[in-house]
């Protein structure tokens, strides 16, 4: 960054001013076509029960309904989504055998209003013979459980186990060997805005339109479109500017485009479906919630040797894409920052009569660093040491970069020393534990959690394959997954003004801002002269299967597009330049806005010269070159290749580091805990907006801390939803929020244009870990150690009172 350049400050987001005087443009302002009608979804009230039969007489009696799809329909008119596992899960975009939670679609009914489909969507009537559930994972895989999918004969989706090195010999040669169970709860995003689709068909064209708040990754466009039996060119994916929150979940509404596209075809009229926050909480999508069992074997000075893992992840019903990533999308980075080599993974993706799962924030990180980072304080607790000493000893050094983890991981910077100890430094360490040595002596339950992290982002779509065995990947017929891409175009108008377009689905990240900064540095220009177009549509963007924002991936690939296309179009102008002037193009720069020599002073052209003279006279432009100033660049990364033999995968492209210190006093009377101190220090390589962010900071460990303390989908033992409105699924507000002390150490990614890496999730993964180390080192006396989320009150007081007696 020169010392006058934009990437760096903390620009204010152009994005707001729409926001915040109500003028964005969201999938519920969306009326696109005439004659537009309203869908109700029937759910089924049963998480586990044989559809017998539908009566939809009355429904269908009511004055302006037009139609209805059942679980019939979909059977006959579409074909069951691909899954990521050789278990035969046939899994529709509606319940069409069994339903298999409770709120799974049975019917949709299609109406004038939203209100009589509503009210006619009550008058349907499924014939259900009612079937026992199981909703504990562990349960699930009893030999008298109740199976879910009779094809499948189990409730096991898929199982793998995958072996790194020499685990056997290391938990053989250690002097100490750790052993705990973990439980992570289910709990999900509740963005503001819900679920939405809108779905028309030309019957000329054949061609069918979806609007919907979509986030990606668009490799669901091709299963939708062969689940409705279209070409791929046939189905238009159409997102708004703007999208009210997602934090992963809305990945996971395709579903519900084949659902309400099916509805649109089949009664001949325009849909609009709008979720609402009951539909969300019920069936929309929600983490995976696992029972963990960790073994850890260490020197008894404190050097780990290797871990065991092994998992039972919860999909729920049924296991669709991109599940299991709940197991596998940490792969790269299954040993976190520590350099041990030897691991032994045993994952089993279970499915149960709870409603369904994919992404959430962090998706599988915070399971992961719960476990990992709980296992080194135990050790330091066993060993004696201090838990600050023991992630000392076994941190990744500085000078290993790149870093290839034993399961394949590329860790491409990074300086974990340096940020672990600028953590310790300002949370003042050395001071809290005196503070803590206090407390304890008057009698007070004072703690302090450690948790590092390694933050990685832009998944590369391959790692999903690891599900399957290596035999299965062998075959001839396997077509190997990887990759990472995005788009980006830069052109200049008559005038010397600029336009970058992209199709990366933001959800309130700033995208607009960061662009307008990346491209105003480039072409030396002012962040207001350049106007961002960000809206996904699959006939006009240019998009791959990897596309949309997710995975933390537009700090890292997004812009890494923009920052290259505007370096082809400098490029063009320098050659332009060149050519009017008639001098070598080897003589001349971009610099400043404009065309200049490299060194000296002479004539110079500047952005506004060479446009008008490139748009109104052709003629002036050099043989060979293009008419018109624009560039377009897919920026790819080299490393994301596909899953080896032995079940290795770089699974993401750029890895961060996160370094997290938290006091807290936990009140043993009402185990209320209060958080005292936190402190965060992140490297994600160059920081373009650092108020943006420190944004995702805070909003990603407020997503942590409601899965920490607050949030859980419960269900009871008959599979109903016990939390299905805000009155009990509890989510922390700002009330709740604390004050966070936050820094950053710059390690620039090789990888990418401009160093930058991704931050999205960031804190979502590692404030689960590092409040449960802190309330464990709190309850310490009393012999507590946290194994199970959310630490509600009521939990955390009877974990208290039997500690006690």
């Amino acid at each position: 960054m020169s010392p006058t350049g934009w990437i760096g400050k903390p620009v204010k987001r152009v994005e707001d001013a729409r926001l915040l005087t109500g003028r964005g443009t969201y999938i519920d302002d969306h009326p696109p076509v005439a004659n537009l009608h309203h869908a109700a979804i029937v759910r089924s009230p049963h998480a586990h029960a044989r559809i017998a039969g539908y009566d939809l007489t009355a429904a269908l009696a009511v004055d302006g309904v037009v139609g209805a799809v059942t679980g019939e329909d979909v059977l006959r008119h579409t074909k069951p989504f691909s899954v990521g596992v050789t278990a035969p899960v046939h899994y529709y975009c509606a319940a069409t055998d069994k339903a298999r939670f409770v709120g799974e679609p049975v019917a949709v009914l299609v109406a004038k209003t939203r209100y009589i489909a509503e009210d006619a969507a009550e008058l349907v009537r499924v014939r259900y013979e009612p079937l026992p559930a199981v909703v504990d994972p562990e349960r699930a895989l009893e030999p008298d459980a109740p199976v879910l999918h009779d094809a499948v004969g189990t409730n096991l989706a898929g199982h793998r186990r995958l072996v790194y090195g020499d685990p056997d010999r290391a938990f053989g040669e250690a002097d100490v060997v750790l052993k705990e169970r973990f439980r992570f709860p289910k709990y999900g995003s509740t963005p503001i805005e819900t679920y939405g689709v809108i779905a028309a068909w030309d019957s000329l064209e054949g061609v069918c339109t979806v609007w919907s708040n979509f986030m990606g990754p668009f490799i669901m466009h091709p299963l939708t479109a062969r689940v409705l039996g279209l070409p791929e060119n046939k189905l238009r994916f159409i997102v708004p500017p703007d999208i009210g929150g997602s934090f992963g979940i809305k990945t996971s509404i395709y579903p519900y485009i084949a659902l309400i596209a099916l509805a649109a075809r089949r009664t001949g009229v325009p849909v609009k479906w709008i979720e609402d926050r009951r539909e969300h909480l019920l069936a929309s999508s929600s983490g995976t919630d696992r029972v963990a069992y960790r073994e850890l074997a260490a020197k008894k000075d404190g050097t780990i040797l290797g871990m065991r893992f092994r998992w039972l992840d919860n999909v729920g019903g049924y296991i669709r894409s991109p599940e299991p990533g709940c197991s596998f999308r940490p792969t790269g980075n299954f040993v976190g920052p520590y350099r041990f080599r030897n691991l032994e993974v045993d994952a089993s993706v279970v499915m149960t009569n709870k409603s369904l799962t994919g992404p959430n924030r962090g998706y599988a990180c915070g399971h992961l660093y719960f476990e990992s980072e709980g296992m080194i304080d135990r050790l330091a607790d066993k060993l004696g040491l201090d838990p600050a000493e023991v992630r000392r000893r076994n941190l990744i050094p500085a000078d290993a970069f790149p870093y290839r983890t034993p399961t394949g991981g590329l860790y491409d910077s990074g300086d974990y020393q340096a940020a672990f100890e600028k953590a310790l430094e300002l949370a003042k360490y050395s001071e809290l534990r005196r503070e803590q040595a206090r407390a304890r002596a008057a009698g007070r339950y004072f703690g302090i959690g450690l948790a590092l992290a390694v933050d990685p982002s832009v998944s590369n779509m391959g790692y999903v394959a690891t599900a399957l065995d290596p035999q299965f990947r062998a075959k001839p017929e396997y077509l190997p997954k990887s990759g990472a891409v995005d788009s980006a175009t830069v052109k200049i108008d008559p005038l010397g003004r600029v336009t970058a377009i992209l199709g990366t689905t933001p959800q309130g990240q700033g995208h607009q801002t960061i662009v307008s900064q990346i491209v105003a540095d480039e072409l030396g220009l002012t962040p207001e002269e350049i106007t961002v177009v960000d809206e996904m549509d699959t006939f006009t963007r240019v998009w791959s299967i990897s596309s949309g924002t997710y995975s933390s991936r537009f700090g890292s690939v997004g812009t890494s597009a923009v920052a290259l296309a505007a370096r082809k179009l400098k490029a063009k102008l320098v050659e332009y330049g060149a050519h009017l002037l008639g001098v070598p193009k080897e003589q001349l720069e971009f610099r400043d806005g404009a065309v200049r020599p490299t060194t000296g002073k002479g004539p110079s052209y500047s952005i506004k010269d060479l446009a008008g003279r490139a748009h109104w006279n052709t003629e002036s432009l050099p043989e060979g070159m293009e008419p018109g100033l624009q560039a377009t660049a897919v920026f790819g990364f080299t490393v994301s290749k596909a899953v080896d033999a032995e079940d290795r995968v770089n699974s993401s492209n750029t890895y961060g580091f996160i370094a997290e210190v938290m006091a807290v006093e936990v009140d043993p009377e009402t185990a209320a805990i209060t958080i005292l101190r936190y402190v965060t220090v992140h490297d994600a390589g160059t920081i373009i907006n650092p108020m943006i962010a420190e944004g995702q900071i805070y909003g990603g460990a407020l997503h942590g801390l409601g899965g920490a303390l607050y949030e859980e989908l419960v269900y009871a033992e008959d599979g109903q939803l016990l939390t299905g409105t805000f009155m009990d699924y509890l989510v922390p507000t700002a009330s709740e929020a604390p004050t966070i002390d936050i820094a950053h150490v710059v390690s620039p990614s090789p990888l990418t244009p401009l160093g930058s890496k991704g931050l999205g999730e960031s804190s979502s993964m590692t404030v689960p870990a590092v409040i449960a180390n802190a309330v464990s080192d709190a309850l310490g006396p009393l012999g507590i150690r946290i194994t199970e989320l959310p630490m509600t009150p009521t939990r955390l007081y009877e974990l208290i009172q039997k500690a006690r007696t």
